[in-house]
């Protein structure tokens, strides 16, 4: 009487190492191709910016998002307050 069938166990495990030997090779071969396509030349000039760089990068950004953000409160302001008074003066009724 078998109380282990050790041939299935030892199919599994093979077709397990030869599965993770398969990945292995695919993931050095893509490690391989990085620098070759497109992107290539942009991924090997990249690097990590300098806390000088980031800071700048930081406050450009915030200023710009100030910005965008005046201009729509702005837009508010006049379609809330200023358009209403045009509207009177031209003699238009709002709609109720």
């Amino acid at each position: 009487m078998k109380l282990f069938n050790r041939e299935k166990t030892t199919q599994t495990d093979k077709n397990i190492v030869e599965r993770a030997r398969d990945l292995q090779e695919d993931l050095e071969a893509r490690r391989g191709r990085i620098g070759k396509g497109k992107y290539g030349r942009v991924l090997k000039m990249a690097r990590k910016p300098t806390n000088e760089e980031f800071v700048k990068t930081s406050k450009i950004t915030f200023l710009g998002m100030l910005l965008v953000g005046g201009l729509g409160f702005a837009i508010f302001l006049f379609k809330d307050q200023v358009a209403p008074w045009i509207l009177d003066l031209l003699g238009y009724a709002p709609p109720v």
